[in-house]
């Protein structure tokens, strides 16, 4: 989807939207004032609202998967969880699993097509649910986000690690678990990193912020970190990240996708960046393979 020329101001007003700092309504007041400028508030509002038709590259019919849902105990998060399965049908050797993050609106279509591409490159993928305990992903983002932000941060983050330690048990895993989240996820990845040093043996934290700076000191997995050029919010934490990484001998390679926003990853919004997209997807393949499937 081409952004159309649309000035990049008005997608540093999108992410502020999508992370709180700002309400529906001024957002919209915002764009509307590009109206005034030329732009068509129809061409406007499709490059920042998902269409989750443009977002699925594998059908959950695919003869090559099988997609299901499993619940799993989370104690000390919301007591139960619930995620997207998808196994490649291929064979009954074992392989390696991805934890699939969703960003701060629950789980959505583009997430579970991600975790189809996944098992359609020969691993078992798992996408959890945050929203499980309120009853799941609602069928639209707006109401997705503000579910989540009613959550509690710690108790989140609870459930994705016994989602971590729920699938890196599944019976065809070959032992090796990686993670990869986007936005919120990207957030995710970097703590679960962080939480307990022998929890993933690889991270991919696409436009994610690090956990915090305590934390930092326990990370062992290697990390590729996939940042986009525009997105001034999370690049303003990479230095100190990187320093704290560097101090640590963490095993870690960052890359800066030019000209691309929060989001480039992401093929249902105008924030997509088809060729970045597809070069990260395919250095995070390579990463995973790299890292998780035993010689």
């Amino acid at each position: 989807m081409p952004n159309n020329n649309i000035p990049e101001e008005a997608f540093d007003w999108y992410d502020d939207y999508a992370h709180g700092g700002m309400d529906r309504r001024t957002f919209m007041k915002k764009l509307s004032g590009l109206v005034v400028l030329g732009y068509s508030m129809s061409v406007l509002t499709s490059a920042f609202l998902p269409n989750y038709a443009l977002a699925e590259q594998v059908s959950f019919n695919d003869s090559d998967i099988k997609a299901s849902y499993q619940n799993f105990p989370s104690p000390q998060g919301y007591g139960e969880g619930r995620g997207y399965l998808v196994v490649p049908n291929e064979n009954t050797k074992k392989m390696p699993v991805v934890l699939v993050i969703h960003e701060n609106r629950g789980l959505n279509p583009y997430i579970k097509d991600v975790a189809r591409r996944l098992a359609k490159a020969g691993f078992i993928a798992f996408a959890p649910d945050a929203l499980f305990s309120l009853g799941g992903y609602p069928g639209n983002d707006d109401e997705g986000r503000a579910m989540q932000k009613t959550l509690e941060r710690e108790k989140i983050e609870h459930d994705f690690v016994a989602a971590a330690n729920f699938i890196k048990s599944h019976p065809r895993s070959n032992g090796k678990l990686g993670c990869i989240g986007f936005c919120f996820g990207g957030y995710i990845v970097n703590y679960l990193a962080a939480v307990d040093s022998n929890l993933i043996d690889a991270g991919v934290p696409f436009y994610g912020t690090p956990a915090t700076k305590a934390l930092r000191k326990n990370i062992k997995a290697p990390l590729m970190i996939q940042l986009g050029e525009l997105d001034k919010r999370v690049n303003a934490s990479w230095s100190e990240y990187e320093a704290d990484l560097t101090a640590n001998n963490v095993d870690y390679v960052m890359h800066m996708y030019k000209n691309a926003n929060h989001g480039f990853h992401n093929d249902s919004t105008g924030r997509y960046d088809k060729k970045n997209a597809e070069l990260a997807w395919s250095r995070s393949i390579a990463f995973f393979e790299s890292k998780l499937i035993l010689k």
